[in-house]
């Protein structure tokens, strides 16, 4: 019997650790995120990487219980990410050229409109995992470093992920509940919902049993770069020669 007890013991605080140590490195070594728009170079073997940069993961773990209570992976599809989706979507369905164009300019423009973010949740009670329902254990805010805290203008539940929604959001398992969220770009007073200035933006998970955020650090340095870049392109003083030609961002990798 005493055997057992310690054994029970060790098993728990075994758990105890795995469960610390998951919710303390699930985003340390996340990349910083740039919101400017643009034309991209990728291939289609580019996705798995993009796809990593604008997810993140972090757990909601009571020690007390010994129970992750939440775990919540999220991609914001924003235009970065919407380039590299379209450059393998295209590769892997063998879209024509002009197919093609017209997928990518559909996808980017749906950016203008609004924030989207692909959601995946599991842990605790999944039957008070439904974030479109009213008895939810959690709702879900976009959030930034400025204060600016925004409710989502529409949750619709996964019910059934296709082939697609498996392969290219790989996180999104048997175990766990999918959503497609999305947010006001502006809010009613007419404020960005995710602020020129934020150093960082993120989703928001809070209910009754804690509350966990999913964060993205802004790449300021990236985005005053590629600003000062196409300043440059677009004065009358720059030599067209010193510019490098165009590239096209959407062709299939060879």
């Amino acid at each position: 019997m005493r055997a057992a007890t310690i054994a029970r013991t060790v098993l728990g605080t075994s758990l105890v650790f795995a469960l610390i140590f998951a919710a303390a490195t699930s985003g340390c070594a996340a990349a910083k995120v740039s919101l400017r728009e643009g034309s991209r170079e990728y291939v289609s073997q580019d996705y798995d990487s993009v796809l990593d940069r604008w997810t993140r993961t972090e757990h909601l773990v009571s020690i007390s219980e010994l129970d992750n209570l939440l775990i919540a992976t999220a991609t914001f599809e924003a235009w970065d990410f919407r380039w590299a989706y379209v450059v393998r979507y295209a590769q892997d369905y063998r879209l024509t050229l002009d197919q093609r164009q017209k997928l990518l300019e559909k996808t980017l423009e749906e950016t203008r409109d609004a924030h989207h973010f692909f959601v995946a949740i599991a842990g605790g009670d999944r039957k008070f995992n439904d974030l479109t329902k009213s008895d939810s254990a959690w709702i879900v805010r976009l959030i930034d470093s400025t204060g600016a805290e925004t409710a989502p203008d529409e949750v619709k539940a996964i019910n059934k992920p296709n082939a697609i929604e498996r392969t290219y959001f790989p996180y999104n398992t048997v175990f766990h509940r999918a959503f497609r969220i999305k947010f006001p770009r502006t809010s009613a007073d007419g404020r960005p919902t995710i602020s020129p200035d934020a150093e960082w933006f993120g989703l928001r998970f809070a209910g009754a049993q804690g509350n966990s955020e999913l964060v993205w650090t802004v790449d300021k340095d990236t985005t005053k770069k590629a600003e000062a870049s196409e300043k440059l392109v677009l004065s009358p003083d720059a030599k067209p020669s010193a510019l490098p030609p165009p590239k096209d961002p959407t062709a299939p990798a060879p």
